[in-house]
């Protein structure tokens, strides 16, 4: 089982403490507001109040012993940063860092934090992607500008194949799944089922309805996503 902290218990980080918990982590939840720790005791292996700039109550927690910190401190950008460095000279391996703006993410990744998320930028932009282009499903953001996007397949890509369509060539994109609709009658009627093309192989035909899930730049994706315009 592996083991995590989350250091800053507002929205945010309760929202990554309680799905952690969900999937089966141990969940070391910690705050100096009280009334937020008592908010989440209930939902994660401990829960403790405490000023994680402090690195004897750190310690005490036995915090460098966790696999991941995730540094979720968003109203006081110098605790999180001190929160995060501290976690690093501590000997955490994975330290994961909250920025809320993007001169944020240049501190923190110029003192040595290598992951950092920005998740209110994370949710104004996935939100433009949906509103700019429909047939988006959803798209993760990975390390770096990389991300996994999952898409109803484009209009010029139906009854072509990848080796046609030479989507690393003129996208810079990889095919990885496609999730296909496929129908199945029985003897109470039609029944719609979806079924997983894994790895594609250069001769996989792209049918309409079918769902791509592609891995690539951030303006790669776009390049896919504007042959539906």
């Amino acid at each position: 089982m592996k083991k995590f902290a989350i250091l800053g218990l507002g929205a945010f980080g309760q929202s990554v403490a309680r799905a952690l918990t969900e999937k089966g982590a141990e969940v070391i939840a910690i705050d100096r507001n009280m009334s937020r720790v008592e908010e989440i005791q209930d939902y994660v292996s401990v829960a403790v109040r405490l000023d994680s700039t402090d690195e004897n109550a750190l310690k005490a927690q036995g915090i460098h012993e966790v696999d991941y910190a995730i540094v979720c401190i968003g109203e006081d950008f110098e605790s999180n940063l001190l929160t995060a460095v501290l976690l690093k000279q501590l000997g955490v391996k994975n330290v994961i860092t909250r920025a809320t703006r993007a001169i944020e993410e240049k501190i923190l990744r110029a003192v040595g934090i290598t992951q950092v998320v920005l998740p209110e930028q994370e949710i104004g932009e996935k939100l433009a992607y949906s509103l700019m282009h429909p047939n988006l499903k959803e798209i993760f953001y990975l390390a770096g500008q990389f991300s996994i996007a999952e898409m109803d397949a484009p209009k010029k890509f139906i009854g072509k194949t990848l080796e046609e369509l030479r989507l690393r060539a003129k996208y810079g994109v990889n095919l990885i799944t496609i999730r296909r609709q496929v129908s199945e009658t029985t003897k109470k009627g039609e029944v719609l089922q979806r079924e997983f093309v894994e790895m594609p192989s250069a001769q996989s035909l792209i049918f309409e309805n079918d769902i791509l899930v592609l891995v690539g730049k951030k303006e790669d994706i776009n390049k896919v996503l504007s042959q539906n315009s």
